[in-house]
């Protein structure tokens, strides 16, 4: 049995300018800056609006 060193691809690659207008939408509604969410999708390795949601919603709470 052989396994490949390769990464699996991501199943659903965001492009470079949606994930800019999330970051943009996200920062203003959850009054952060665009930076602390670009922090935060950097560290999950995901451009998914929930999952940056529930991280600040965990930070607001930390607070």
């Amino acid at each position: 049995m052989s396994h490949s060193k390769t990464k699996p691809d991501a199943a659903a690659p965001v492009d470079a300018s949606g994930l800019e207008e999330t970051i943009a939408y996200l920062a203003k509604r959850h009054r952060v800056s665009q930076a602390i969410v670009r922090e935060i999708a950097r560290k999950l390795g995901s451009g998914e609006r929930s999952a940056i949601e529930r991280e600040i919603a965990r930070g607001k709470a930390r607070r």
